[in-house]
């Protein structure tokens, strides 16, 4: 928890990183309402492609062993990895037994989820991003902060100095001269590598195909150039068939960055065949368990659902506010704080749940419309049923309890509770409070309690009758609004 609260607090201080995120999911969030609103019958696609993800949950296993005949019969090699490091040992297995030396990556949340990265450095391999974003995120040797856009916490002036310090290259913050200067050093890569690496972001059950969607073009590059393609693949990504493939990509791109649809969406139907000029020699797909099936069996496997565009980022009021790597792992923001307790344990991640507003943004947006907050809720019950809850917490909520349930003990403690607070608020804020609520004035001001309460207000209106009711029409007028100070009055 300590540790968390340390990243948070650290994220609060960082003005550069308030910047970069209020520029960028302001812009991603009008252009996602525009973009839906041009999709006709949205809602029901909407329906209809949560149908399918929650529909398939039903029977995964069954639905796997049907995409991993498929694949075979496609010409495909079928790995089943338990968890990170099994599927690390299996990349390293076929990296070495073809005698592959240089890796380029298209974006991958699994393997960024595996460490694949590490592993494949240990084992000797030269390893390169290709996905610009994740490319800026190699160099300055930090992780991804947002799902679908890995340097969302970076200004443009910041990764003109990453790629000035680190490739040695004249120092610019003008965007498009970054990326051709990226597209430059990518192109070797491309061309000289022999072991290209993506995930997937969907696997058509009926067809075995993989479906790789990007704006860059240069995951069609990491399947075709090298002589291999290995798939790195989570268990949960597959959709029944191409018909609802089509649902799917017409709902991701728009959630994901407002555009119809991806520059790129390709197709992988297994390794280049007899007669044909492009594509691998031979391509893997490893299925990446990594504790999705102890997620299936519980309260949380809706979260399987997931379709990992982004939105619920973008809309998450803590998300803007403290970014990625507080998160502490590779998932961040609503849905990392399901996915990461889900996949590692209640235990040391019970923070993640509660670095929530709840107010339900995240579901609103949410492409299949999973229901988020349920979901943080329920781990936040798992939490206090599992790990070890400071003393003074219980003690506070057992007191908060009995007065509560009492109006004649809740009434004067509030009362009293009241005053004190008002005491320590003059200018009508209280800026420190003592004890475990210290957390809350940490990094925020807050309101000094009403003289009156509502109950007290709603009485005296009561008892003075009618003649003391608001005008009609005075409930919906407008605001009197001060020019000179910007404040409603």
């Amino acid at each position: 928890m300590s540790r968390f609260l340390d990243r948070v607090e650290t994220a609060l201080k960082d003005e550069e990183l308030k910047t970069a995120l209020g520029r960028a999911t302001e812009r991603l969030g009008s252009r996602r309402s525009a973009s839906l609103a041009s999709l006709e019958n949205s809602d029901m696609i909407r329906d209809m492609a949560r149908r399918a993800k929650m529909g398939l949950l039903q029977d995964l296993a069954g639905n796997l062993e049907t995409f991993e005949r498929n694949l075979i019969k496609n010409g495909v090699k079928v790995h089943w990895a338990e968890d990170g490091k099994a599927a690390n040992r299996i990349m390293v297995e076929i990296a070495k037994s073809r005698d592959c030396k240089r890796a380029v990556k298209s974006k991958s949340m699994a393997t960024e989820e595996t460490h694949l990265n590490h592993d494949l450095l240990e084992a000797g391999l030269d390893v390169l991003e290709t996905d610009l974003g994740e490319y800026i995120v190699q160099l300055a040797d930090t992780t991804p902060s947002h799902i679908i856009l890995p340097i969302i916490h970076m200004t443009k002036e910041k990764i003109g100095e990453i790629m000035h310090r680190k490739i040695k290259v004249p120092y610019t913050n003008d965007p498009e001269k970054l990326a051709k200067i990226a597209r430059a050093k990518l192109r070797e890569a491309f061309l000289s590598a022999d072991l290209g690496i993506t995930g997937a972001n969907f696997g058509v059950i009926d067809s075995g195909t993989i479906v790789l969607v990007s704006n860059e073009g240069n995951a069609r590059l990491v399947t075709t150039l090298p002589r291999v393609h290995v798939v790195v693949m989570g268990i949960e990504k597959l959709v029944p068939s191409l018909a609802d493939l089509d649902l799917m990509v017409k709902i991701l791109a728009r959630s994901a960055t407002g555009q119809k649809i991806t520059t790129y969406t390709s197709l992988v139907t297994g390794p280049r065949r007899p007669g044909e000029t492009d594509g691998c020699e031979e391509m893997h797909v490893i299925l990446l368990d990594n504790g999705r099936s102890n997620i299936l069996g519980g309260p949380l496997a809706e979260i399987l659902g997931c379709i990992r565009c982004g939105a619920c980022l973008n809309a998450c009021p803590v998300y803007k506010n403290i970014g990625g790597h507080a998160y502490g792992d590779t998932y961040p923001g609503p849905i990392g704080a399901i996915v990461t307790p889900g996949l590692r344990g209640v235990k040391d991640w019970k923070a993640l749940p509660d670095a929530s507003s709840l107010c339900g943004a995240c579901k609103e947006v949410c492409p299949v419309r999973l229901d988020i907050p349920r979901m943080l809720l329920e781990l936040r019950k798992q939490a206090v049923e599992e790990a070890k809850v400071p003393w003074t917490l219980r003690a506070g909520l057992w007191g908060f309890g009995l007065a509560a349930s009492r109006p004649w003990l809740f009434k004067p403690g509030a009362r009293l509770g009241g005053i004190a607070a008002r005491l320590m608020a003059p200018g009508g804020w209280i800026k420190k409070l003592p004890g475990l609520a210290g957390g809350w004035t940490r990094s925020r001001d807050m309101k000094a309690p009403a003289p009156k309460t509502f109950q007290q207000l709603f009485r005296e209106r009561k008892t003075k009758g009618p003649a003391a009711s608001v005008p009609m029409g005075a409930e919906t007028a407008a605001p009197a609004v001060n020019e000179g100070s910007g404040h409603v009055r």
